[in-house]
């Protein structure tokens, strides 16, 4: 007989999410402190690099891996589009208020469920259809076309969050050939590689404040997958999904308080309509006990 499953904590796993959230928001603010000094290649590149000492622990798990020629090229194929969004990212962060990047970053479990429709077969029905429909017209909020000058940060979170999708889903597809800290760890040292010729050609020599700053943001995003992979452990995504929205609101108060950012209604109502779509797939995933496809927000974040 199978074993039981372990019992849902959702309070845990509600204060668990919590914590990620923090975490991340954490990331969003120490990048665009520093983004005021530091090129966006080379904060993006510094931040995996200095990164690299959290994958000591993964070592034996890596040792130990027996990879395949394909294995191997479908990981440089995920560190090559990861690379391209971890730059659009960093780029977006220079360029638009941190709550239109929080925001729009809801988009990547949208693409995620339409990409998973496109290339790995899923059934995509009325309901969830509809719910795209409604987190599409969240995005339409949030940039008001015709209405406002539409940025290159704008574009450039567009294209992250498509990059960031199909990083997902190839990871998605590698998961079953490879150990979850395989995965992890081979993400980090392709992006690293593919970072590095950009931050060369951008390079200007950070400050030891500014290299203490973006360890910070390696230290926060490693304990924000910690924190999240606690919270998907103690409770059903449903649970936690809907709590990642507390994010954006974060997000604006940081704008407000600590960049002088104008708080715009229409970003948050944008953001709280693609959460909530989001939240609605979710749900019906839960309900319908399919294979999860649509990730939470975190898990495909920087």
């Amino acid at each position: 007989m199978p074993a039981p499953a372990p019992p849902s904590r959702p309070v845990a796993g509600i204060l668990w999410m919590l914590v990620t959230g923090a975490c991340f928001v954490g990331v969003t603010a120490v990048v665009k402190h520093v983004g005021r000094g530091v090129p966006a290649a080379e904060a993006a590149f510094l931040r995996y690099a200095l990164g690299l000492v959290f994958l000591i622990p993964m070592l034996g798990p890596m040792r130990a891996a027996r990879l395949s020629h394909r294995t191997l090229a479908l990981f440089g194929l995920r560190g090559l589009v990861h690379t391209g969004g971890v730059l659009l990212w960093f780029y977006a962060m220079t360029q638009i208020p941190i709550a239109e990047v929080t925001a729009m970053n809801y988009l990547n479990p949208v693409y995620v469920t339409l990409g998973a429709a496109l290339f790995l077969g899923e059934r995509l029905a009325l309901r969830r259809l509809a719910a795209i429909a409604a987190a599409l017209l969240g995005a339409l909020l949030i940039l008001r076309p015709g209405f406002r000058e539409i940025s290159p940060g704008h574009v450039a979170m567009i294209f992250t969050a498509l990059l960031f999708a199909a990083s997902y889903l190839t990871a998605k597809h590698l998961s079953g050939e490879a150990s979850a800290a395989v995965v992890v760890f081979m993400l980090s040292v392709t992006v690293t590689i593919g970072l590095a010729p950009f931050a060369w050609a951008v390079w200007v020599t950070p400050s030891p404040g500014q290299l203490g700053w973006l360890f910070l943001v390696a230290a926060l995003a490693t304990a924000a997958h910690y924190a999240m992979t606690l919270a998907f452990a103690a409770a059903p995504v449903a649970v936690t999904q809907p709590v990642t929205f507390l994010q954006l609101v974060w997000a604006v108060m940081l704008g407000v308080f600590v960049f002088g950012e104008p708080a715009d209604l229409w970003v948050i109502a944008g953001g709280a309509t693609i959460m909530a779509a989001v939240s609605f797939i979710t749900w019906r995933e839960a309900v319908a006990k399919r294979r999860q496809v649509t990730p939470a927000v975190p898990e495909t974040k920087v």
